[in-house]
């Protein structure tokens, strides 16, 4: 059996052992396109994280059998040629939840409680001067009595909502689908989410419904002084929009994932002046250590699953 592995530094230093039970084991740390035909060209088994298997590729791996996606999205992958060639799809879900929640919380508190600033003015030297032992000029606020907002409320949105409920928040949502009628929080329209809430986290996928849900209109609702998150998927937010807007509108973004990754290098969002009011991370919700063996754990899984029937 032989097993490719197209991009596993996407997983960065994470134990990859277990493959080697079901053969032989290559594995990439990157792969551009012009590269993945010839390296998956006699596999039986591919892995990939975002690297794209077209109907061409495909068609010339003979041998191809598997494709095990490293992600929940298979976007990434021709899953109706697929089809068509007898080649199974296996992708993996659920194995961040957990990890996307609590990098939720870690941005929300670095926006809301002006860590950068505070951190910033301790470590200048401006806090040895003071003539008193605190330090007032950025007010914070608590999570306790705001209103919470959530755009998507699967798994990693209902634990998002849990979690700030413990809080004191008082959180409805918006269904992207509007096929989930959750009985524990409010379904309320996008308008009325906007326009009302403090908090709004996103943590829809990306689709037919969601590209571009987050406009200019969108976010000239925002009430002054809101915060937005994102953390489901670049193309929700219309990232120029949102450049324009922080400039005149008081407004605190977190941005876990962006359109284009990694960031191209004249992106408006480096040019926002208020950049204590941004906070940006390059698509790491997902990667605690615990969420990526267990993606590895899943993948074994599958092969092991689609070898056993």
């Amino acid at each position: 059996m032989s097993i490719v592995f197209l991009d596993a530094a996407t997983l960065g230093e994470t134990d990859l052992g277990a493959l080697e039970h079901f053969g032989n084991v290559h594995i990439y740390e990157t792969t551009v396109s012009g590269e993945t035909l010839e390296r998956i060209k006699d596999a039986n088994i591919v892995i990939t994280n975002k690297v794209v298997i077209t109907e061409r590729m495909m068609a010339s791996a003979k041998q191809l059998k598997l494709i095990c996606v490293a992600a929940t999205g298979m976007n990434n992958v021709d899953l109706e040629a697929a089809l068509s060639h007898n080649i199974d799809v296996k992708n993996v879900a659920g194995y961040s939840t957990n990890s996307v929640i609590q990098h939720t919380f870690s941005m929300l508190l670095y926006l809301m409680g002006h860590s950068c600033y505070y951190d910033r003015y301790v470590k200048d030297g401006k806090w040895c001067q003071s003539p008193i032992f605190t330090h007032l000029d950025r007010s914070f606020f608590e999570i306790r009595g705001k209103k919470w907002g959530i755009i998507g409320l699967g798994a990693i949105g209902e634990g998002v909502a849990d979690i700030a409920t413990a809080f004191g928040a008082e959180v409805c949502y918006y269904s992207t689908s509007s096929k989930n009628d959750n009985k524990t929080y409010p379904k309320v329209g996008l308008s009325t989410l906007l326009e009302r809430c403090d908090i709004i986290s996103i943590h829809a996928p990306l689709n037919a419904n969601t590209q571009g849900l987050i406009s200019q209109s969108e976010l000239l609702q925002l009430k002054e002084g809101a915060i937005l998150l994102n953390l489901g998927r670049g193309g929700i937010v219309d990232e120029a929009a949102l450049a324009r807007i922080m400039d005149v509108k008081n407004i605190s973004v977190g941005l876990d994932v962006l359109e284009v990754e990694p960031t191209p290098e004249h992106h408006p969002l480096l040019h926002v002046k208020n950049r204590d009011a941004l906070y940006i991370t390059p698509h790491i919700a997902w990667t605690s250590v615990e969420a990526r063996n267990l993606l590895v754990a899943k993948i074994v899984e599958n092969i092991q699953t689609f070898l056993n029937g």
